[in-house]
């Protein structure tokens, strides 16, 4: 998932302290240090947040106003590029302030978060509302004088008036306000979703009371669970902690029945359990004025007005997709609960599979189908090596080095930076941190942040992103170890990494992963690939105690059981996509979470021995902000380009083809929102993406 700011609050120039009052803050002053500059991680305070993002805020409104004041005739220079040079100081303020969010959020950050969400919200309004404003970039993009500016100018130019009018920068003065009202109020509700997650993530666990409950668990589990009580001061023996990372190897290993389903229970109804953290008021609230605003905007829905700037352009276009795919996985996983349902039965167990039973016995058809054990791939998966691997991969694919510094703060002692150059020249091309494990106050999942986008109009300026995680710990000195599907993840999210870091553009605004929504997880969807790749396997993929690679076999076998599993994987993402495009299609009616989504998902036929991958009340992607909402089906499409893409690989030279790589960087990674990005793609393939691509690599029979 990638993280993205608010592009309307963010600018590109470096300005001076201009006032008294924000002298001794340091939040507000420039970024200091090698690098070209980086947070000071070591002197910020909770307390310094406040003041310092309305310090910022307001700078940001007057250099907006200067250049809407203009009087001189409106131009690319004086008015997009002005635009480009804007609020640099409220960017490093609202990166820093992201990153507690996600990373280090406590008690006495939320009520700073409560207060300042909507008021980010109403300036981000003030500014998209400018009609002064508004009017001077109109008159740019309808110039004659447009055609002579560069390709890439011409694009920012399309770019803002675009997203200007996305915005609601052409409605009258009493929808303008309307809309600005229902901003802030959403933006209020994202918060308060986020932070009944949180708790309920932070504050959640199922205990291990006895050494029967570790009954079916690997070492490295039982050593996490461990860990995990004695983190939490628990007097039990361990505990499964309320995160993906956590539940989902217990949920496979696990042999005790009852503790599965008490750990599937604790995970699947985070935020649906009618306390002070129930999410199903704020989710009705979020839909009504979600479809509010989308009627002043001139949409029928929050789902049609979301769509309009995206490839898929419409609802119907994304449905198409998802339905068209969903058959063929709800009959694959029939075929697979078949499979399991014949070992209970000879087992002698007396029940059907449900959702608590899934990845035990899925796991247990692995092995009987393709002598392939996860436990046994999983003591190959060091994170410290994986880690390495990914850095061998930007190598060879576009050039990259990483080598780790010492001499950049960083806001947690688990957090680790490293300076990436490009491997032939040796020129700094940025800075990546890595921050890899769960804690109290960091949200659940795995995810990349910007938090300085590259660009060279008025300077070179280096990229910062970072990769987050939430792998458990385990004991103390013994390596991390981990899935092969937390693999997968640490490679997608990667992807967006080296998607910013790749960025090769002028203007931050057309920079890196500022990309259409439904494009976004196409680059960092298709660097899974090399995870599976031999040469990662072979020379990354080291036994955690002898450090031998995994034998040949052992990869033959991965390379069988490659499509293993393909229904429950895609039922469980595509399932997630329809409740969202549903919910956000409905317009201005009341609805009531819980039973839409059982009501929806019985109508699509659910299998229920599977439930969404985030269900309504946990769905972060499209509670937490706007910016996945009625796009959870992003996943999918850019899983067809991907697999498309793949396959340019494959009849070439294979993964690591030089001629191949080289256009993906020049038209993919390094091009960011230059051109639009059905036009990149076909640079890069020559053709539109196939849908069949993806078929053959799920196993699934190709749509007609």
């Amino acid at each position: 998932m990638k993280k993205i700011m608010t592009t309307i609050l963010m600018g590109s120039t470096l300005l001076g302290m201009n006032a008294q009052n924000g002298k001794d803050n340091p939040l507000l002053k420039d970024w200091a240090g090698s690098y070209g500059g980086v947070p000071a991680f070591n002197e910020y305070k909770i307390s310094d947040f406040k003041p310092a993002l309305e310090f910022a805020m307001q700078e940001k409104l007057n250099e907006v106003k200067a250049i809407a004041n203009n009087p001189k005739p409106a131009t690319f220079k004086n008015t997009i590029a002005a635009l480009e040079k804007t609020g640099k100081r409220l960017a490093r303020v609202y990166a820093v302030y992201g990153i507690y969010s996600s990373n280090m959020n406590s008690p006495e950050f939320e009520p700073i978060e409560s207060e300042m969400e909507p008021k980010l919200a109403s300036v981000a309004d003030k500014i998209t509302q400018n009609t002064k404003l508004f009017k001077r970039i109109q008159t740019v993009y309808n110039s004659k004088d447009k055609k002579k500016l560069t390709k890439e100018q011409q694009r920012l130019v399309k770019v803002y008036y675009d997203n200007y009018v996305y915005a609601g920068a052409k409605l009258d003065a009493k929808a303008k306000a309307k809309v600005s009202e229902l901003n802030q109020q959403l933006a209020g509700l994202y918060t308060k979703f986020n932070q009944n997650l949180l708790s309920e993530e932070n504050n959640q666990f199922v205990e291990l009371k006895s050494e029967a409950d570790f009954a079916g668990l690997p070492e490295e589990l039982r050593n996490s669970a461990v860990a995990n009580a004695k983190e939490r001061k628990l007097s039990s023996l361990g505990s499964v902690a309320n995160t993906r990372s956590s539940v989902e190897p217990f949920l496979t290993y696990s042999s005790n029945r009852a503790l599965r389903e008490q750990v599937w229970q604790m995970f699947v109804n985070r935020g649906d359990n009618g306390n002070a953290q129930d999410n199903n008021a704020t989710i009705v609230e979020i839909l009504k004025l979600r479809a509010q605003r989308a009627k002043l905007m001139g949409y029928p829905s929050h789902a049609d007005w979301k769509l309009s700037n995206t490839m898929a352009k419409n609802p119907a276009n994304a449905m198409k997709l998802m339905l068209d795919i969903w058959k063929p996985a709800v009959a694959q996983v029939k075929i697979e609960v078949a499979d399991m349902q014949k070992i209970v039965d000879a087992e002698g167990g007396k029940f059907k599979i449900q959702p608590w039973d899934y990845r035990y016995y899925a796991e247990k058809v692995r092995k009987e189908k393709y002598d392939l054990d996860q436990n046994e791939v999983k003591q190959y998966l060091q994170l410290d090596k994986l880690r390495e691997g990914m850095f061998w991969v930007a190598g060879e694919l576009f050039d990259l080095k990483f080598v780790q510094v010492s001499n950049v703060p960083v806001y947690q002692p688990d957090v680790t930076v490293y300076e990436v150059l490009n491997k032939t020249t040796g020129k700094h091309v940025g800075l990546w941190y890595f921050d890899p494990y769960a804690r109290k106050g960091k949200r659940s999942g795995a995810w990349m942040n910007e938090y300085r986008s590259q660009e060279r109009f008025d300077g070179e300026v280096p990229t910062i992103v970072s990769n987050n995680a939430n792998f458990i710990k385990g004991a103390p000195g013994e390596p991390v170890l981990i899935s092969w599907d937390d693999a997968s993840t640490l490679f997608h999210e990667f992807g967006h990494a080296l998607h910013g870091l790749c960025s090769n553009v002028n203007y931050p605004t057309l920079a890196g992963t500022n990309v259409a929504r439904d494009y976004v997880e196409f680059p960092s969807q298709v660097l899974e690939h090399w995870l599976s790749t031999p040469e990662v396997l072979k020379n990354y993929a080291l036994h955690y105690k002898t450090g031998q690679p995994m034998p040949q076999a052992l990869l033959d076998k991965i390379e069988k059981a490659s499509r293993f599993n393909e229904g429950f994987n895609t039922v469980e993402l595509i399932s997630s996509a329809l409740i969202d495009m549903k919910l956000h299609m409905e317009g201005n009616k009341t609805i009531d979470p819980d039973a839409f989504e059982k009501t929806a998902l019985a109508e699509l036929n659910m299998p229920s021995e599977i439930v969404m991958r985030h269900r309504t009340t946990q769905f972060g992607h499209i509670f937490s902000s706007d910016e996945y909402s009625a796009g959870y089906y992003s996943y999918l499409w850019a899983d067809v380009i991907c697999a498309d893409a793949y396959e340019a690989f494959t009849e070439g030279k294979g993964p690591y083809d030089k001629e191949v790589a080289k256009r993906l960087l020049k038209y993919v990674f390094s091009s960011g929102n230059t051109t639009d990005q059905g036009d990149a793609y076909r640079s890069f393939r020559g053709r539109d993406a196939k849908v069949d691509a993806l078929m053959r690599a799920k196993g699934f029979p190709i749509v007609k």
